[in-house]
């Protein structure tokens, strides 16, 4: 089988190092790729976005399959756009996608079907969302409502805060702002719960706590994510059958109600409170760092998954975990989530030999004349499993020691809230 991975990121890194495992795998290609994913696949410069040369491409090399990675080609239409070939497409079309391309679509989504979330208020420009806010109690959490890489969400404690987030949003650091989302603060705390879907039936794909601030003790600007371990700490029996019921087939019976229906990884991101779920936004792909932490802890043919959904056979396909922790440590370009050097060399990555429970995947790299370079704000991503969270974070310190890359910096926190309670 020949299989394309659209994407650049850790995530996909992860997704082709997977699928390279497949017995059933004879070539895969990646569009665009990065220095990781080189190294077991073939890079084509096409980018994420460009659905018309990704299409050529595909049928000129009779690719089988092609597996989705970001959101941005997702909320575009790129199923879609595929949808006149006979190419097998994991994700969800352009209707289903909304669910994380317009907060707003499925903020209303979650009010016509009961879904529990925070209450909220749609404004549409600058004057009216200050007067609002004048009037409002603190914190409150502000959304740009599309796409904005897991940057677009303030939590506001004060008036001032929240009025410079305003102006951000409909200055257009996010694109252009038609609308701004403003959510009470749900106090609790977080969990991403996965599944995956046929379009028909769905399964349960893992759960992980990500670390979204670039500071120690979940402090600072918003990331793309520093890291994340996984099981969450928070999952049990019960609070699943709750997320199932509550949130996961009424959002599913809604897109089919809109004619739609759901095919992909669906990302869950959850606040808990007292062992209740509380809707917080829906991704339409895997997690990045999330993926990275899971896949290495999937016991199943992740191909095998993949292609029962495009041939709507997901019922009858096993999906089995191994029993361990994981943790995923991201090394990110001193200045991220501001501005941060490019191109910068990468030293000392080829001496280092990872064991079998250890893996480095790559995010913003690239590979120039056999060196490998830092192209974007995370580098690198660190993980390791074991039967012990806090023995797995100090494999993946001892992993960074060895890089030793004065370029770059790490949180030593990540999964701090069930290590070093």
């Amino acid at each position: 089988m020949i299989v394309g991975i659209i994407g650049s990121g850790g995530r996909e890194h992860s997704i082709c190092y997977k699928i390279k495992s497949s017995k059933k795998v004879n070539k895969i290609y990646c569009f665009p790729g990065n220095a990781g994913t080189s190294e077991i696949a073939e890079n084509i410069d096409i980018g994420d976005e460009d659905f018309k040369k990704i299409k050529d491409f595909c049928l000129k090399k009779k690719i089988d399959l092609l597996i989705i990675g970001p959101e941005k080609p997702l909320v575009k239409g790129i199923v879609d756009y595929f949808s006149d070939t006979n190419i097998n497409v994991f994700g969800p079309n352009k209707v289903a996608s909304q669910l994380e391309g317009s907060k707003i679509f499925t903020k209303k989504l979650c009010e016509e079907n009961d879904i529990p979330t925070a209450k909220f208020k749609i404004l549409t420009k600058l004057e009216e969302t200050k007067i609002f806010l004048e009037n409002s109690k603190f914190p409150l959490v502000i959304k740009a409502d599309g796409l904005a890489s897991g940057k677009g969400v303030y939590i506001c404690k004060k008036f001032s805060e929240a009025i410079k987030a305003s102006e951000e949003i409909f200055g257009g650091k996010f694109g252009t702002a038609n609308s701004i989302l403003i959510e009470e603060f749900l106090e609790g705390e977080e969990m991403s719960y996965f599944i995956v879907s046929d379009g028909n039936e769905f399964k349960f794909f893992g759960t992980a706590q990500d670390h979204k601030r670039v500071g120690e003790g979940d402090s600072g600007k918003n990331t793309g994510g520093m890291g994340c371990y996984s099981p969450s700490r928070l999952f049990n029996k019960e609070l699943d059958k709750k997320i199932i019921s509550k949130i996961i087939k009424p959002t599913l019976d809604a897109i089919n109600k809109i004619g739609s229906n759901y095919l992909g990884f669906l990302y869950v991101g959850l606040i808990i409170k007292n062992n209740e779920p509380y809707l917080v936004e829906f991704n339409v792909r895997m997690g990045d760092p999330e993926c990275q932490t899971l896949l290495p802890l999937l016991n199943t043919d992740l191909l095998e998954i993949i292609m029962s959904c495009c041939l709507k056979k997901l019922k009858n396909q096993k999906i089995e975990f191994i029993k361990k922790k994981s943790i995923c440590v991201v090394l990110c370009s001193n200045g991220y989530p501001d501005k941060y050097d490019k191109n910068i060399k990468i030293e000392n990555l080829r001496n280092i030999v990872t064991k079998k429970n250890e893996n480095i995947f790559h995010a913003g790299t690239k590979k120039e004349n056999g060196d490998i370079y830092a192209i974007g704000g995370r580098v690198l991503n660190f993980v390791s499993t074991s039967n012990n969270l806090k023995e797995t974070r100090n494999n993946i310190f001892n992993l960074i020691k060895k890089l030793n890359w004065k370029n770059g910096f790490y949180r030593k926190d990540i999964g701090y809230k069930v290590i070093d309670r």
